[in-house]
């Protein structure tokens, strides 16, 4: 099992896989040659990147994260004005602080290989890291998997489990396993998932890290409605949230009374903020980290009996319905497509919906299965390799779709279903293996291309 504060990880965008990954990635390499002792001996540092992170990466900030990695930054407290400031100086080949510490020379067009063609078996996002001494001897060698979601394995512990918590008083590994135990203890879902997670961690600080995922989500939210301007990477795309607030809001004082249009509004706003490398919650990735939030504080701002443990009893829903994905499919866009992203954000947001606006467990399950059902087959083609188009209003679509799964679910009993949503899981990963690779987050195939070949025209 994992714990959902393992899947909800403040960062920053534009891209859990390729941003968050990698810079743990890189620290986690830097504090390897400290704990070895090799920090000393070290006069340079290669790295290299393979499939989806070699095709995608210049776009959205593999590089960058990687190398503020090695320098002992961390996703969770990283200032993104710091990042983008020394990853323009070290692109001028400016020395390497390996570690925060350690000078090191580097030169970018030497030192970052990016190979473009080459898949490496074990996943479609793959990093090497090299430290050599001042002999060219290899120190360290080490290659990393970004798994999607912000979690890492290195080859060594790829087979092995991610993490070693131990068995809580509630184990389950599927859906259908947590929804027996909701049953038969009579509990709800939030309920289960928090005497687990008190299990692990005192009481206290399992608050704190709600409160603390909540705010960030909260503040992407407002951040993105107040900030206008064009987001970064040449396709000269406009920041909408600002506009899209001033004329939803004129709307509803005229008296227009339909109050679908802000879960799009607020999923826009954190999705630009993704887009521009703000800091953000994964949920269950940055590509995605628009649509939770944005049922949320839907949830929050116009559901007339919402309240405070209401928003915490969500995110432990929605966490639960994420890990499901997790632990038996994938959340990686360069795995499975972009059904593994936003189509399992749409589905942990209209299970958290429903279960927090009055829904049993069974009504839950259906809400969930629907929001996955209707994004079976999704591609990950992001145009110019960038978290912008299609995926800003690929965020927005999905969270208005999954307020609208979870009112339809609250409307019928559920019993009639015939799909289970473990079993919805399980079609979403085979589907997502049967994908093309140019449709799982390489920018060579689908709307990438033929935006491009418009671009190149124009």
């Amino acid at each position: 099992m994992l714990s959902v504060f393992d899947l909800f990880k403040i960062g920053i965008g534009p891209s859990s896989s390729h941003t968050v990954g990698p810079m743990l990635a890189g620290r986690a390499f830097a504090e390897q040659l400290v704990r070895d002792g090799l920090l000393p001996a070290v006069t340079r540092v290669q790295v290299e990147l393979y499939g989806s992170l070699a095709l995608t990466g210049e776009g959205h900030g593999t590089i960058g994260a990687l190398l503020n990695g090695l320098e002992g930054q961390e996703p969770s407290s990283v200032d993104p004005d710091h990042l983008s400031q020394r990853t323009r100086a070290l692109q001028a080949d400016e020395d390497l602080l390996l570690a925060g510490s350690k000078r090191t020379s580097f030169c970018f067009g030497r030192d970052v290989v990016l190979h473009k063609g080459l898949f490496l078996p074990r996943h479609s996002n793959a990093l090497t890291l090299t430290a050599l001494d001042a002999s060219g001897v290899v120190l360290l060698a080490r290659t990393y998997y970004s798994t999607g979601g912000g979690f890492i394995r290195t080859e060594e512990d790829f087979d092995k489990p991610e993490t070693a918590y131990p068995d809580p008083p509630y184990p389950y590994a599927t859906a259908a396993e947590l929804f027996a135990l909701c049953r038969r203890e009579g509990k709800t879902i939030a309920e289960i998932v928090h005497a687990n997670e008190t299990f692990w961690r005192s009481g206290s600080e399992v608050d704190q890290r709600m409160e603390a995922i909540i705010t960030t989500m909260r503040e992407a939210v407002e951040r993105g409605c107040c900030t206008d301007g064009i987001l970064p990477g040449g396709y000269g795309v406009r920041r909408r949230a600002p506009n899209l607030l001033r004329k939803i809001s004129a709307l509803q004082a005229t008296g227009r009374r339909d109050l679908s249009l802000w879960p799009m509004l607020y999923a826009f706003a954190v999705a630009e903020e993704n887009a521009s490398g703000g800091r953000i919650v994964t949920a269950p990735t940055s590509g995605a980290a628009g649509v939770v939030p944005a049922v949320l504080m839907y949830y929050t701002n116009f559901y007339p009996h919402a309240t405070e443990q209401g928003q915490r009893d969500f995110l432990y829903t929605a966490g639960a319905i994420g890990l499901f994905y997790k632990l038996n499919a994938s959340i990686s866009g360069a795995e499975v497509g972009c059904q593994g992203e936003v189509g399992v954000a749409c589905s942990m947001a209209a299970g958290a919906y429903c279960a927090v606006t009055g829904g049993n467990v069974k009504q839950v399950e259906v809400a969930a299965e629907i929001g996955m059902e209707h994004n079976l087959g999704l591609t990950c083609d992001p145009v110019g390799g960038l978290v912008q188009i299609p995926c800003i209003e690929r965020n927005g679509v999905a969270a208005e779709r999954a307020v609208n799964c979870a009112q339809l679910s609250r409307l019928e009993d559920g019993r009639q279903r015939v799909v289970s949503l473990d079993k919805i899981i399980d079609v979403m990963y085979r589907t997502g293996i049967d994908l093309q690779a140019t449709y799982k987050e390489t920018s060579l195939g689908g709307l990438a291309t033929a935006i491009g070949e418009a671009w190149d025209k124009n």
